[in-house]
């Protein structure tokens, strides 16, 4: 029992040892874990760190191979010693003096002396470009010559223009049933064509700020300012008003108004309906029908239906020529402020303009029925104007700038051909007066068995 009692303290110590040490490792055991983990990571290498080794491997390598690399044997020379060099062959070719033979001729020497004039001279007369492009930009003042007067007269009054009307009127001249007399047809012609400068040249006068818009009327003489507007203002009246007198007293009054009614419509209602409406085409188309009637009458003195007809066809004819040719002018009229069918109703411009096409081949067959041409000018004809509707349906059809221009060379040489083809169809004066006493003697042979 004593030697019992004598090892129980040291168990009691032993136990107390095992108890103490247990309750501290178990406390310790979550900080040894974590500082097991930090070892664990400073120690092994990761799938990050690996990479890092490769890279920073790789770019040592290839710092090795570029420091193993040859350098270029050709060296790169630098602009500014480039330029240098060019600066020293330039001097050492300016130091090279030419060879010069040892005996010249005189003819040689002369030759040479003007070689050196003509440099001298042509390098004084050169003025710098800046100079010359500012004095074009400067305003100038224009210097009429008298040399220069007749062609800008000639612009003016649309010389072209009036020689188409003067022929117009001269195909209804031509046209009447009565015998040809020379004199009268002088005078129309003369008085028409000075009707038609006069109002050429008022139609410029009122549309110079709307021509200066235009790249087709830009040119002309009251906009580039070679005439001033009073010159042109009396140019117009020294023709109108001796025109209407030559048509009124030379030739006779039913004439010499239609001249001044036509006047009259081109300037005071063709003109300014071209910035307010479309209706400007059929004014303008009535303006060149004009004409024609205006020969018949100065050769008949009345107003008969062939002058009707006439007037017909110039109204048809002018359709399909002004709408072809406006179509392709459709940027400067509308750059000008004109209200065109080509520009503001596209598809009746071309519509119209197959109508009057159209209409011609039915004109020209009303001229036998009403004893204007024999039965022949409708057959002869009819060729020429199913030419003009092929390509006024080809206008209609297609609408662009080829066909337009088409139609508009064909309308330049219709109208000489269906007159002149019309002017050999004629009925003579002869045939006329004798179909005339063969009515008159049967009118007379009747009138005998009425009576008893």
């Amino acid at each position: 029992m004593s030697a019992a009692r004598r090892c129980r303290p040291p168990r009691a110590l032993a136990g107390l040892f095992v108890w103490r040490l247990r309750n501290t490792g178990v406390r310790q055991i979550p900080y040894r874990f974590v500082h097991l983990y930090h070892i664990a990571n400073d120690r092994v290498i990761t799938f990050q760190y690996f990479n890092f080794l490769k890279r920073m491997y790789v770019t040592q390598y290839n710092k090795d191979l570029s420091q193993r690399a040859k350098p270029m044997s050709d060296s790169v020379v630098s602009p500014f010693h480039e330029l240098q060099q060019l600066d020293q062959e330039k001097k050492v070719v300016c130091k090279i003096s030419p060879v010069s033979p040892v005996h010249q001729s005189w003819s040689e020497t002369s030759s040479r002396n003007e070689l050196r004039e003509m440099k001298s001279a042509a390098e004084d007369s050169v003025i710098p470009v800046g100079a010359k492009s500012k004095e074009d930009r400067q305003w100038k003042e224009m210097k009429l010559r008298l040399d220069d007067l007749p062609g800008i007269l000639a612009r003016l009054s649309k010389i072209k223009l009036t020689a188409l009307v003067v022929s117009t009127a001269s195909a209804g001249f031509a046209m009447a049933p009565v015998p040809f007399e020379l004199t009268c047809f002088l005078l129309a012609s003369l008085g028409t064509g000075l009707a038609s400068c006069a109002a050429n040249s008022i139609n410029q006068f009122f549309e110079v700020p709307f021509d200066s818009n235009m790249n087709r009327t830009k040119n002309r003489p009251l906009v580039r300012g070679q005439i001033s507007p009073l010159l042109a203002v009396c140019f117009a009246a020294s023709c109108g008003v001796p025109g209407i007198a030559l048509l009124t007293l030379g030739v006779n009054p039913l004439t010499g108004a239609l001249g001044a009614f036509n006047i009259f419509l081109y300037t005071c209602c063709y003109t300014p309906l071209k910035r307010m409406s479309i209706a400007n085409t059929w004014v303008g188309a009535v303006v060149g029908a004009i004409p024609p009637i205006m020969g018949w009458t100065a050769a008949t003195g009345s107003l008969d239906a062939g002058a009707l007809l006439l007037g017909g066809i110039l109204y048809s004819w002018q359709f399909p020529h002004f709408n072809a040719l406006s179509w392709g002018l459709r940027e400067d009229y509308s750059r000008g402020g004109y209200c065109m069918m080509s520009v503001t109703h596209p598809g009746l411009c071309r519509r119209v303009a197959l109508r009057h096409c159209l209409a011609l081949i039915g004109l020209s067959t009303v001229a036998p029925v009403l004893d204007i041409t024999t039965w022949t000018f409708p057959v002869v004809s009819l060729p020429i104007n199913l030419y003009i509707s092929y390509l006024g349906f080809r206008f209609y059809r297609d609408a662009d700038r080829s066909s337009s221009r088409k139609l508009f060379f064909c309308s330049l040489w219709h109208l000489p051909m269906l007159l002149l083809v019309m002017f050999t169809c004629k009925k003579s004066v002869l045939e006329k007066e004798d179909k005339g006493d063969l009515q008159e003697r049967s009118h007379e042979r009747a009138m005998e068995i009425r009576l008893p």
